[in-house]
């Protein structure tokens, strides 16, 4: 079974980018939706497993794709946020790496927002490390698990569905993507970075 992490901040401590009242909801009943049908279906698979009948594997694991995804990103989604006045800043480390595969960090901030911009309906954008490419690539990730590179390594992730914008920002995505630079725990993605075997 998996759990929810606590936040690591306060429900308010976000705003203004990012107000209590979205964080709310995004955390408290979406996220917690996500952890709580995992493990529904992590149940269903053990008594299947148990009684041996696979009847409905196809459905179950589709779902597990979709449910333990939701999760897992939402997590990371989380985690990678905190206060914009906490003092959070890019590692020398990371921010080679990101001059290395981008040019300059003001071409990756660039690309980043305007890929999460166009990210189709219910999705996500992504900074990930690509062990295959040997390198930070920016992916667009459709319904939690489609449009994947096998093996990569989340860093930062943003959540583009509407529900985790549209109480403040209406449909303005652009804006709600320029807040999320103010809130960005560094820190956070710095550490993620560290632990990968480049």
């Amino acid at each position: 079974m998996i759990k929810m992490i606590d936040l690591p901040y306060p429900i308010n401590a976000l705003e203004p980018y990012y107000n209590r009242e979205t964080l709310a909801i995004h955390y408290e009943t979406l996220y917690k939706g996500y952890v709580d049908k995992t493990n529904n279906i992590l149940e269903k698979l053990e008594k299947m497993r148990n009684e041996g009948n696979f009847e409905a594997v196809k459905c179950l694991e589709k779902d597990l794709s979709f449910q333990g995804s939701g999760a897992i990103l939402h997590q990371l989604f989380f985690e990678n946020m905190a206060e914009a006045s906490l003092e959070s800043t890019l590692s020398e480390k990371l921010m080679n790496r990101i001059t290395q595969d981008f040019g300059s960090f003001e071409k990756f901030k660039e690309q980043f927002t305007e890929s999460s911009k166009v990210v189709e309906a219910s999705g996500w954008n992504l900074l990930v490390w690509v062990p295959k490419f040997k390198k930070l690539e920016i992916l667009q990730c459709e319904k939690h698990q489609n449009l994947t590179l096998w093996g990569c390594k989340p860093l930062l992730v943003l959540d583009m569905w509407e529900h985790s914008y549209f109480l403040q920002y209406k449909s303005k995505r652009p804006e709600y993507i320029e807040a999320f630079w103010n809130i960005v725990n560094w820190n956070k993605v710095n550490e993620r970075f560290e632990n990968i075997d480049i």
